[in-house]
């Protein structure tokens, strides 16, 4: 049944062995990079590619300070902290995510609350966050509220899934109309636009993955995003250990975090920004090839970038009818060479997770019947 869809990937990527999901592009002067990194023998926490890296990025998203982490996780977890999140707060986020968001939500001490997405986006829904809000919060002179549980909602944590943006400019109005900080899980979204704006600058902070079948890589990494310059510099400083500058001594002045991404990794990164409009201009094409192909497929439907956005198209999906036939088309897809893969597990349906606070999740409960990511790398 879905052998014509195996031989239209096949011809796509001209192959007839195995074609991975997303296999990370290596074509430009990595290797050139890292020796050079490896002959200055700085290749821990300090030297050029750290701040070339975070200068490219702060360039290209249009934020005022960029900050690099080891992974996106840790990225997640300062931003958390930094926006005021505390031990007992509640967070707002979806349950249709991967774990690194939940599991950050955890290190703070907090508890994820899971509100539904949109059909159009499979982010986090504004107009659901705001029938939550109206039903369970309570504004105080110190915050918002949960009216059942007595907990503050201090942030809400949306995750633009597979690089699509979800609709951020009316989350931001719901979260400042509630006084709840707004951090953007932007950890699939580079090179990701909403309305002409880099998503992860929308919120207070945003982060960014780099983890090694992201769009870009550097093996593992993250990067915090910031519009506020001074709230980057302390971020910088305490996820390098919280040390005061000075030629041989060590004083630390708050409680630090070993989150430095080392400077051998800032080298494979700044090597992959400079194909990075090639990489994402390939990806378009990919995912137009599949939309095309698809347009007729009474079986499986291609999922579009919405509207007002550039989808960066990390991870292409494709939607299919019900649970029967996804879990079908995996089987075929992967027994013939073609990796696949289903969305996630449901957050809540994870047993650390699964007492926690849900709406009725009826757009993420569909999504994790039917969607399935389908190869996409570059070509």
């Amino acid at each position: 049944m879905y052998s014509d869809f195996v031989d239209f990937v096949r011809k796509i990527y001209n192959t007839k062995d195995f074609i991975p999901l997303h296999a990370p592009y290596l074509q430009g002067n990595d290797k050139k990079y890292l020796n050079e990194c490896i002959d200055s023998i700085f290749v821990s926490s300090v030297g050029k590619f750290v701040d070339k890296f975070e200068s490219l990025i702060q360039e290209y998203t249009g934020v005022k300070k960029a900050v690099v982490c080891v992974n996106g996780t840790n990225a997640l977890h300062i931003a958390l902290k930094l926006v005021g999140v505390e031990e007992g707060d509640e967070v707002l986020t979806q349950a249709l995510t991967f774990i690194a968001t939940v599991n950050a939500i955890s290190y703070s001490g907090a508890y994820p609350v899971f509100i539904d997405v949109d059909k159009e986006t499979m982010g986090l829904s504004p107009r659901k966050v705001k029938e939550w809000l109206i039903n369970n919060g309570e504004i105080r002179s110190d915050g918002c509220y949960n009216k059942n549980t007595g907990r503050r909602i201090k942030c809400c944590l949306p995750m633009h899934t597979f690089g699509h943006p979800v609709i951020i400019d009316k989350l931001v109005d719901v979260c400042k109309e509630f006084s709840i900080e707004l951090v953007e899980d932007a950890a699939e979204s580079l090179g990701s636009f909403y309305k002409g704006k880099h998503t992860g600058t929308f919120g207070k902070i945003g982060i960014l993955s780099f983890n090694g079948n992201k769009t870009i890589t550097t093996g593992g990494g993250g990067m915090l995003l910031f519009q506020d310059e001074m709230l980057g510099s302390h971020a910088k400083h305490i996820t390098t250990q919280a040390k005061v500058p000075h030629r041989w001594e060590f004083v630390h002045d708050y409680i630090g975090y070993n989150y430095r991404m080392p400077n051998i990794n800032a080298a494979l990164g700044c090597a992959q920004m400079e194909n990075l409009e090639f990489i994402l201009k390939n990806k378009r094409e990919t995912a137009q090839y599949y939309k095309q192909y698809l347009s007729n497929d009474l079986d499986l439907t291609f999922f579009n970038e919405p509207l007002c956005c550039e989808s960066n198209y990390w991870l292409n999906a494709i939607i299919l009818k019900d649970q029967e036939s996804r879990n079908s088309f995996l089987k075929f897809t992967n027994d013939n060479g073609i990796m696949t893969r289903p969305i996630w597990k449901l957050m809540n349906k994870l047993e650390m997770f699964k007492d926690c606070q849900t709406d009725d999740l009826t757009n993420t409960i569909w999504f994790e019947d039917r969607v399935v990511n389908i190869p996409s790398s570059v070509r």
